[in-house]
């Protein structure tokens, strides 16, 4: 399976993710970081939405899909157990905050971002969803660590 210049599941997958961080964006409009490390902070965004483009657009890749029906199926259901579990967490999270519901929610994004680029054979997914891991974890541990 190939996709278009745009991957329909990708977006979708990145959508579903970011309505919950936008709830609880518009919810805590006073949301202050413990964490000083400048380096950590833009790693972190780096990898972010380079991990957010990738999984939309075909960019540095010659052939966008799947390599068998093994690696789309492991895509399409490893995905969406993984997104169900994001958003479990995340009714959880907005009942009551914890280092590790905090912490489940900053692995989980790059479990998803790392499995998309693994099974579409996506280098550079893969490249941008270990910074955005790196940054996303580190950040998350620092903001939560009592």
């Amino acid at each position: 399976m190939e996709f278009n210049p745009i991957n329909i599941f990708g977006s979708i997958i990145v959508i579903i993710m970011l309505i919950p961080n936008i709830i609880y964006g518009l919810r805590s409009k006073n949301i202050q970081t413990k964490n000083k490390n400048k380096i950590m902070n833009i790693i972190e965004q780096i990898g972010r939405y380079a991990s957010m483009t990738l999984m939309v657009l075909p960019l540095f890749v010659w052939k966008f899909g799947f390599s068998n029906v093994f690696m789309m199926l492991v895509y399409i259901f490893g995905n969406g157990i993984l997104l169900m579990t994001y958003w479990i967490v995340w009714i959880f999270y907005f009942k009551r905050h914890t280092y590790s519901r905090a912490m489940t929610l900053a692995i989980v994004p790059t479990i998803i971002f790392l499995l998309s680029g693994l099974t579409l054979s996506h280098c550079a997914l893969v490249v941008a969803a270990v910074l955005f891991g790196v940054g996303h974890i580190y950040v998350t541990h620092q903001n939560n660590k009592k």
